[in-house]
């Protein structure tokens, strides 16, 4: 590649990153006037094409880029997005995986010249030229340009190894690209993105604190609001706000009602703030009688100005390290007190954030287990209370459990499969081994693909695991319906199932989960305890294999469960709205105090400078 032929490529990749599609179609376009034939020209092109949505033409243009030049780096990685857009998991992954290794090696041996180049300017015994300078310029801009592809593939891989239920891979690669790109909100992103996957699988709890706490690194320039002008009282009408990107048809939206429902108006203010995009739920939130604030492409610094200038006093974030985290905006400290709780399972690691919100079960008090850099915070019922219907009316329950028509049990997964790990498909083994012509259906997003459908039946045979007693189903909407085809659902871990535990026991299929460790890994047992079917919870992995045969024995107990869960957990305290915010209220008064208290400790500090 020519030194001008260079400088254009860098330039369509700036644009690229400004996220501008059309100007880098027009760096293409000035290359392949010059040649038609230009592999550069024509891969700039197709990539732009796919930024644009015309995946057809990126196609087209990647498949001439790769007949001029077959290992062109930048072709193969546009090859990828192609088949990622088309829904080619296991093409998308085997060429994103050779882009990754070669730009990594692309960039050691560019960066090796590199520093052989420093070594040799620093010596007194060599003058520098400008030819030696004109080798520097192309060499930085060769990395620059290896290192974005690079940047590229580890992103858009990310979303293939989640979707292939590689949940580790996909964390670690999020976790290399946020160390490439010099934009600090960019990487404070991807690293969110990281944390939030790492909760798919086991990670040593000072490891998990640890890679929290970091998150605060991208922090470090931001200005907090302080608050010490306003005055604090204690027994005041507290104005509580809530933050969120999922006031939306989102699976948290099961969970929320409660909160503006059921508040105690007289000695509290809601106010709501959403970040996200707006449905048709989002207008059935606005219905209800509390404050409302659009934030949507606002940034982080003049979001929180909003939320400090309306005195919030007590700010809940409910999304966490989940898509569209408001953690940025926390950062700036917008309230005297913040909590995070509802839409993550794990610590933000962020310093502004005070409190967690949790329970007994899911955080008991005598945990050895220190994963949290936040103060906990625990409800004695669960941290979740179910409040189903405000995106869908719930369907009729089938009564008749599937058992007494088919003569065998049908255990059933309608949990992300990403969640299931190696250890829960061994158990899921050991529990299809010890109930003869038993069978399993898991349903989800990865079984709406070929690829996928095939990943996942590679990985089972690979474990001996009976894949001709498994069906798998694609996601639908009517996935709820579908449940009249469960007799037993198994839980995951050690990410349980929050929502989808809550709807199977509300169509009448009992859940058997394992109490874990971890806050997010006992979230099933704390939704189970709540729902007052206790009795389906193990305390071990062979514990969670032998009950749930031994409910595959009980006909008549499963017959039962089919016919009177519905009734049961709705006269439960997992769907209690009254009781859950009375004890939140009790909580955020509680939490309002010590503030205060605190706040005038500080006032009257006299070596307080």
């Amino acid at each position: 590649m020519d030194e001008k032929i260079l400088d254009q490529v860098a330039l369509a990749e700036k644009f690229s990153a400004d996220g501008d599609p059309k100007s880098m179609r027009t760096v293409a376009h000035e290359i392949l006037e010059a040649d038609k034939n230009s592999a550069d020209g024509l891969s700039l092109m197709a990539e732009s094409s796919l930024y644009l949505g015309n995946v057809d033409e990126a196609e087209t243009l990647t498949q001439y880029a790769l007949a001029v030049e077959p290992n062109h780096l930048r072709g193969r990685l546009v090859a990828g997005g192609v088949a990622m857009k088309k829904l080619n998991l296991r093409e998308q992954l085997k060429i994103f995986d050779a882009v990754i290794s070669e730009a990594r090696d692309e960039l050691k041996i560019l960066h090796e010249r590199l520093k052989d180049l420093d070594r040799k300017f620093s010596s007194k015994r060599y003058e520098k030229t400008s030819a030696d300078a004109n080798e520097q310029k192309i060499l930085q801009k060769k990395f620059f340009l290896a290192q974005s592809i690079l940047f590229k593939a580890l992103c858009w891989s990310s979303n293939g190894f989640y979707l292939a239920a590689e949940p580790a891979r996909a964390a670690a690669n999020l976790l290399e690209a946020s160390s490439l790109t010099d934009r600090i909100d960019q990487a404070a992103e991807l690293y969110s993105k990281h944390l939030f996957l790492k909760n798919y699988r086991d990670v040593p709890p000072a490891q998990a604190k640890e890679s929290a706490r970091n998150y605060n690194l991208f922090f470090a320039r931001v200005v907090p609001f302080t608050h010490e002008r306003k005055f604090f009282d204690a027994e005041k009408k507290i104005h509580v706000g809530y933050v969120s990107p999922d006031f939306r048809e989102h699976a948290l939206a099961n969970f929320l009602s409660p909160l503006f429902k059921n508040f105690d108006a007289e000695n509290f203010s809601v106010t709501c703030y959403s970040t996200g995009k707006k449905d048709f739920v989002t207008e059935k939130f606005k219905n209800f009688s509390v404050g409302w604030r659009d934030l949507i492409g606002k940034e982080p610094a003049e979001a929180a100005r909003i939320i400090d200038a309306d005195d919030v006093d007590i700010l809940v974030d409910l999304s966490g390290h989940s898509q569209d985290s408001c953690l940025p905006i926390l950062a700036y400290k917008p309230a005297p007190v913040q909590i995070c709780g509802l839409g993550y399972m794990a610590s933000t690691g962020l310093n502004a954030v005070d409190y967690f919100l949790s329970d007994k079960i899911c955080s008991p008090e005598r945990n050895s287990l220190d994963t949290f850099t936040e103060k906990i915070l625990r409800l004695d019922t669960c941290c979740f209370c179910y409040a189903p219907g405000l995106i869908r009316a719930m369907p009729e329950q089938e009564l008749r459990a599937p058992i007494l028509s088919n003569g065998f049990v049908t255990f059933g997964s309608f949990n992300n499969f990403a969640k299931v790990s190696e250890e829960v498909l061994y158990m899921w083994r050991a529990i299809l081994d010890g109930v003869p012509r038993s069978r399993l259906i898991l349903k989800g997003k990865i079984f709406s693909l070929d690829d996928g459908r095939q990943i996942v039946r590679e990985k089972f045979r690979k474990m001996s695991f009976p894949v001709d007693r498994v069906e798998f189903r694609p996601y639908s909407p009517d996935y709820l319906e579908q449940y009249k085809d469960i007799d037993i659902a198994l839980d995951t871990f050690p990410y349980t199932g929050g929502t989808t535990t809550c709807e199977a026991l509300y169509m009448g299929v009992p859940v058997v989960t394992f109490r874990g460790k971890t806050h997010g890994a006992r979230l099933g047992a704390s939704i189970l305890n709540s729902a007052d079917v206790k009795e389906l919870i193990a305390n071990s992995p062979m514990d969670y294999v032998k009950k749930a045969i031994q409910l595959s024995r009980r006909k008549e107990l499963i017959a039962a469960y089919h016919v009177g869960l519905r009734e049961h957990i709705k006269n439960s305290a997992l769907m209690d709205g009254q009781k859950y915010l009375r004890e939140l209220e009790k909580i955020y008064r509680a939490v309002w105090k010590d503030f205060c208290r605190s706040a005038e400790q500080k006032k009257f500090n006299p070596f307080r400078f």
